[in-house]
C-alpha cells in the first residue's frame, strides 16, 4: 500500500469483537492487578526485604556510576584558565587594592612602622654575656643541670 492511498489514511477501526472482549475482561484484569499490588504491598512491609531491595538498587547504581580523575582543559579556553590559575596563585595583596574580609585586615600594611636599625638600642635587647653569664651559660649547654646549687 501506498501512503497516498485511502486505505493508508482511513483510522483504525477495531471489530466489535475485539471491543467486547476487552470490555469484559477488564475488570478481571484490574481485580487481578490489584491483587498483585496488595500482595507486593504487604510482603513489602518486611524490613530485611525493603533492605535487600534498597542494597540492590545501591549496587545497580554504584556499577553504572562512573567516576572521573583525571580532567583535561578545553583548548579552546586555555589561555583563560591559565589566567585563572595565576591570578589564584598570587597573593592577596597582588590581587585585591584592598582588604575583602575583616580578617585580611591585620597584617595587610605589613610595612614596619619605625625603621628596623640593628644599631638602635631602644628596640634591639641583644643579649649581653660578661664572663660569669657566659660561664653558666656554657656550663647549661653541656646539660651540667647545678641550677639549684
Amino acid at each position: 500500500m501506498r501512503k497516498d492511498s485511502a486505505a493508508w489514511r482511513r483510522p483504525f477501526a477495531p471489530n466489535s469483537a475485539s471491543v467486547e472482549r476487552t470490555v469484559r475482561e477488564s475488570p478481571a484484569r484490574s481485580n487481578r492487578a490489584k491483587d498483585m499490588a496488595r500482595r507486593q504491598k504487604e510482603e513489602m512491609q518486611d524490613e530485611v526485604q525493603k533492605d535487600e531491595i534498597l542494597r540492590e538498587l545501591y549496587l545497580k547504581e554504584l556499577r553504572t556510576q562512573k567516576l572521573y580523575t583525571q580532567y583535561h582543559v578545553n583548548p579552546l579556553r586555555k589561555d583563560r584558565f591559565l589566567n585563572l590559575i595565576h591570578h589564584a596563585a598570587q597573593g592577596p595583596r597582588k590581587k585585591y587594592p584592598e582588604t575583602q574580609t575583616e580578617s585580611q585586615e591585620i597584617g595587610w600594611n605589613a610595612d614596619p612602622l619605625v625603621n628596623p636599625a640593628r644599631d638602635d638600642h631602644r628596640l634591639n635587647h641583644y643579649r649581653v654575656y660578661q664572663d660569669i653569664t657566659l660561664y653558666k651559660a656554657k656550663m647549661w649547654s653541656l646539660g651540667e643541670d647545678d641550677r639549684h646549687k
